[in-house]
């Protein structure tokens, strides 16, 4: 954010013009929406776009880095007020509707947990790592299971309830089907 702040007033504006533009466009049309079409709607040239964002990646992460944030900071908050596994499964659920509510997301979500990795989704892999941990001193998920692989999973989770339909109404009964699997022998 300090190179927001030590841009001149109007890259600023620019720069905030685009983000809200493109909150909007992806919110339409997913994470494909046409970058010419976001700088349109800012007002700006396509140039002005891409001296703020040279990638289309560059531009879903600053687009969605507040909501991400946002979705890590409830795991300390569940965290705080149900047992280790029921608040895995409750941000789980969280993040998976997340995914299908912020479109982008879940291409963000991708990339982090690929092999190409990126930092923006940090927070969310901090915030699982906590509650895996957790949940896994508990004794209510498998030692086996990494934090990367809830990620993984909950992506694939998030994917196969907007193939179903329904606006995400099968999150609940597919983490449930996945969490059957990552338990631990013996627990709840």
């Amino acid at each position: 954010m300090a190179q927001a702040r030590s841009m001149r007033a109007d890259a600023r504006r620019n720069r905030e013009l685009l983000l809200e533009a493109a909150v909007e466009a992806f919110a339409a049309h997913g994470e494909g929406a046409s970058l010419d079409d976001i700088a349109k709607r800012a007002g700006v040239g396509s140039g002005t776009l891409y001296r703020h964002f040279p990638t289309r990646q560059a531009l879903l992460e600053a687009a969605y880095v507040d909501r991400i944030e946002s979705i890590a900071e409830r795991a300390g908050e569940l965290a705080e007020r149900l047992p280790p596994g029921e608040a895995l499964v409750e941000w789980l659920n969280e993040l998976g509707a997340g995914m299908l509510r912020i479109r982008g997301l879940r291409a963000l979500l991708g990339a982090a947990v690929g092999d190409g990795g990126t930092e923006c989704c940090d927070p969310l892999k901090s915030a699982v790592s906590r509650l895996v941990g957790a949940a896994r001193e508990a004794g209510v998920l498998r030692r086996d299971v990494e934090p990367v692989d809830v990620l993984r999973l909950a992506h694939g989770v998030a994917t196969a309830s907007e193939l179903a339909g329904g606006e995400g109404t099968q999150i609940r009964r597919y983490l449930e089907l996945l969490m059957t699997g990552l338990r631990a022998r013996g627990a709840p």
